[in-house]
C-alpha cells in the first residue's frame, strides 16, 4: 500500500507502523511478521468481473472448519502476526465469522473485514462494531449502474451504500475500496465526492491484479498515460482535502510505482518534503508479497498474497502457518524473500528498485509467464528510472 495522504501531506494513520516499520501508527510488527489475508470462504452473492478468487454464489466444499479455523488463528498469534484480514468470497456468508473474529481478538490479533457490503443490515453493522473489527473495507467500483455492471447484480451499489452508512452510524471505521480499470477510472472524482459526502474516513484505490477473473480484464487495464493522470487527480484531491481540514486517509494498492511518481513530483516542487518521502519509501521497501503480506485461502492453502492463488506453499491443515512461511526450500518463496537479483526487464537497472522491489509478481507472471519478469503496469519512463542517459542517484 502507498499512503498518498502520508507521503503528500504528512497525515499519520493507524497502519503506518506496518507500512513504514517506524513510529506513527497504532499497530506495528517489529519482527517483520506478515499481515495475513484469510479468504475464509469462497462463496459470494455477487459475480464481480475482476474477482481474483473467481468466486460464485454456490457452496464450496472442504473449507476450513470452525475447529480448524481456531487452530489456524492460534498459530497466527503464536507466530506474531499483527493483523488478520477476514476476506472471501464474501466473508459474511461464513456462519461462524463473528465467532472466528472474536476468537482472533482473544488471541491478541488485530482484525479487519473485507466485504462487498451488500449483506450489512443495521443489526449486522452493530454486531460488526461490537466484535471489534479495526476496519471494515467495503468495495465499490463506481457509482450506480457502473458498480452494478462490475458486480453482476442490479442494486448492488445501493445495498453497499446502505452497508457503509449502517457501519458509520454504528461507529465502525470504514474503508471504501475501488479497483481501477479502463471502464471505471473516470469515476475517481465521483468516488472522492462520495467519500466527502458520506464521511468515509479512508479510501483505497486498487490497481488491477491479473488473477482470477481479473486476468481476463488485463487488456482493459488503464494505460500508463491514464494511470499517471489518475495519480495526478488522486494527489490533487488528497491535497485539497488536507488543506480543507478534512481528515481522510487516501491510499493506492498494487503498484509501488505510485510512491516513486509522487516522490519525483515533490522533488521538483518541494525538495524538503521529497527527502522525507524518500525516507518513508525506503522504510516501506516496496512490494512485500511473500515477506510482510501473505494469504490463506478457504481450503487452507498458503499463498504469497491474496492475488496469487495459482501457487501454494503448503496447507495449514498439515503444517503451522509460521513453519510454511519461513520455509525457503521452495525456490519461489526463497526468491520472493530476496528477489532483486532474480528480476528481469528494466528492474535490475532501475534506480528505484530498493523502494519498489519489482512491484506485483502476479501481473508479471500472468502476462509474460515468468514470475521474475518486469511488471507491465510499471508506468515510469526509462528516463525517470535512470535508464536514459545513465543511472542517476535518487
Amino acid at each position: 500500500m502507498i499512503s498518498i495522504s502520508r507521503l503528500l501531506c504528512g497525515t499519520v494513520s493507524p497502519g503506518d507502523g506496518l507500512r513504514y516499520r517506524t513510529g506513527g501508527g497504532a499497530v506495528s510488527s517489529p519482527d517483520g511478521r506478515p499481515v495475513v489475508v484469510w479468504n475464509c470462504t469462497r462463496r459470494c452473492n455477487l459475480h464481480c468481473v475482476h474477482c481474483y478468487s473467481d468466486s460464485e454464489g454456490r457452496l464450496y466444499g472442504d473449507e476450513l472448519s470452525s475447529e480448524e479455523g481456531r487452530r489456524f488463528l492460534r498459530d497466527l498469534a503464536e507466530f506474531g502476526v499483527p493483523v488478520v484480514l477476514f476476506s472471501g468470497g464474501e466473508p459474511l456468508f461464513r456462519k461462524d465469522i463473528f465467532e472466528m473474529a472474536s476468537y482472533a481478538r482473544e488471541q491478541g490479533l488485530r482484525i479487519a473485514l473485507s466485504t462487498n457490503g451488500t449483506l450489512i443490515s443495521e443489526d449486522m453493522a452493530q454486531r460488526i462494531a461490537r466484535t471489534g473489527f479495526a476496519e471494515v473495507g467495503i468495495s465499490v467500483d463506481g457509482l450506480g449502474e457502473m458498480n452494478d455492471r462490475f458486480r453482476g447484480q442490479p442494486g448492488a451499489f445501493e445495498a453497499a451504500l446502505r452497508g457503509i452508512r449502517y457501519c458509520l452510524q454504528a461507529g465502525q471505521r470504514v474503508s471504501l475500496r475501488f479497483t481501477l480499470t479502463g471502464y471505471n477510472y473516470r469515476d475517481v472524482p465521483l468516488i472522492f465526492d462520495l467519500v466527502e459526502r458520506e464521511g468515509i474516513p479512508r479510501v483505497c484505490f486498487y490497481h488491477l491484479a491479473y488473477s482470477g477473473r481479473g486476468q481476463g480484464l488485463s487488456e482493459e487495464d488503464i494505460s500508463h498515460e491514464e494511470t499517471r493522470a489518475v495519480l495526478d487527480l488522486i494527489m490533487e484531491r488528497t491535497r485539497q482535502l488536507h488543506q480543507g481540514g478534512e481528515s481522510r486517509e487516501i491510499l493506492t494498492v498494487g503498484n509501488h510505482a505510485d510512491g516513486i511518481y509522487l516522490y519525483l513530483k515533490l522533488k521538483e516542487s518541494q525538495p524538503r518534503r521529497a527527502a522525507e518521502v524518500w525516507e518513508l519509501l525506503q522504510s516501506n521497501g516496496g512490494n512485500n508479497s511473500g515477506v510482510r503480506i501473505g494469504a490463506v485461502d478457504n481450503l487452507g492453502e498458503v499463498h504469497a498474497d491474496q492475488f496469487s492463488w495459482r501457487r501454494s506453499f503448503g496447507n495449514v491443515r498439515q503444517r503451522k502457518f509460521g513453519d510454511i512461511w519461513l520455509d525457503t526450500s521452495d525456490p519461489i518463496m526463497r526468491g520472493l524473500k530476496d528477489r532483486k537479483a532474480l528480476l528481469k526487464g528494466r528492474c535490475p537497472n532501475c534506480r528505484f528498485l530498493a523502494v519498489c522491489n519489482g512491484n506485483l509478481r502476479v501481473r508479471a507472471e500472468a502476462m509474460q509467464g515468468d514470475v521474475w519478469a518486469e511488471d507491465p503496469a510499471c508506468y515510469l519512463t526509462d528516463e525517470e528510472i535512470g535508464l536514459a542517459g545513465g543511472k542517476e542517484a535518487a
